[in-house]
């Protein structure tokens, strides 16, 4: 069943009361969100007239403060956005019914391009990056999420982080004459299945690829959004191609490039909110401002309306691929630090 399906006033109308009664509870089970809405002056009471009333928290809130809903005994999975524990990481704290809820509206979420059989995949990482299954960052997180939704997996990286073409070629050779699925963040997918793809002539035709992650490193490269889709499909026959806007702080709510490229949608549960960097006032369509992400998904932490550290557009409302806003990401924030995400990767400078 999908999950964009929403008008934008019908988005509204559903997940405003849902979004005020999750303010509600995590402001009776987080003291410190408790503390940062009453320092705001936002009363318990407080009623909202639209999604953009709803008091946000800034995203850098999770990298100074441990915020949760839940009781210690019930964290069943932290997450960090780094690779590291230590300061300058968000962590996330998620008891069992959240990391069931995520999972699934991520998958429902990615049905929506992938259908809904498992498909023999290709991850373009190494398998060194899921060791640790209690603590991810936030790139380990990302390729265990996404390698539910495959099987077969092939890694595109061997144990040194260099591309095992032999691999890739036999995977191929095997599933690459029916649909099958590629996962990586948008740097290595370049780096290491695009160009290697290209080198060797090998025929991506049937896969569908779902990537993620900065555009810093590929800009410099003069490689945007439109030059990534049109080098894939020249040089390697994959059309398929579908960028997500998403972060660890709002796990499980991925927001999904449409079929023809170029604009991010918002599932059912799910919203944004562009606003004006001076004024904090909602932006109207073709303005950029900063990125807030609205989602229903977090009850084990306050994470349900959150401010970015990114730069968007939103590029039009109810008239796109799908209902609901559709929107661009254009950036970080300037004198925001850098994610760091894929970044990390330490190959990635080669």
């Amino acid at each position: 069943m999908s999950v964009f399906t929403r008008s934008q006033a019908d988005r509204e109308a559903l997940l405003l009361p849902e979004l005020a009664d999750l303010t509600a509870h995590h402001r009776a089970n987080s003291e410190g969100y408790d503390r940062i809405l009453s320092s705001l002056g936002i009363a318990s009471d407080a009623a909202f007239g639209s999604i953009a009333d709803l008091p946000w928290l800034p995203v850098r809130m999770f990298k100074t403060h441990d915020l949760k809903s839940i009781p210690d005994s019930e964290v069943f999975k932290t997450l960090t956005s780094s690779g590291t524990t230590g300061a300058g990481a968000s962590r996330i704290y998620l008891d069992k019914a959240a990391a069931g809820a995520q999972t699934k509206q991520l998958g429902a979420t990615l049905q929506e391009v992938l259908g809904g059989e498992r498909l023999p995949m290709l991850m373009v990482d190494t398998i060194g990056i899921i060791k640790n299954r209690r603590s991810f960052s936030a790139r380990g997180a990302g390729v265990l999420g996404m390698a539910n939704f495959g099987r077969k997996h092939t890694y595109v990286l061997d144990e040194n982080d260099q591309p095992d073409v032999e691999a890739v070629k036999k995977f191929l050779a095997e599933y690459g004459d029916k649909p099958f699925l590629i996962f990586g963040f948008t740097f290595m997918v370049w780096l290491y299945l695009y160009e290697v793809a290209r080198d060797h002539n090998l025929d991506l035709s049937n896969g569908i690829l779902i990537h993620s992650g900065g555009w810093k490193k590929l800009i410099d490269r003069a490689v945007d959004n439109t030059e990534f889709r049109r080098r894939f499909k020249e040089d390697t026959g994959l059309t398929r191609i579908h960028n997500y806007y998403g972060m660890i702080e709002q796990i499980g709510t991925v927001f999904l490039e449409g079929p023809s490229g170029n604009s991010l949608y918002c599932p059912d549960f799910a919203d944004v909110v562009i606003r004006n960097p001076e004024t904090w006032e909602e932006q109207p369509v073709g303005e950029p401002g900063v990125i807030e992400v609205v989602s229903t998904l977090p009850r084990s932490y306050p994470g349900h309306v959150l401010l970015t550290e990114d730069l968007g557009v939103c590029n039009g409302i109810d008239d796109g691929d799908w209902p609901g806003k559709h929107f661009s990401v254009l950036g970080r924030l300037p004198k925001a630090e850098a994610r760091g995400c894929s970044d990390t990767f330490a190959g990635a400078a080669a």
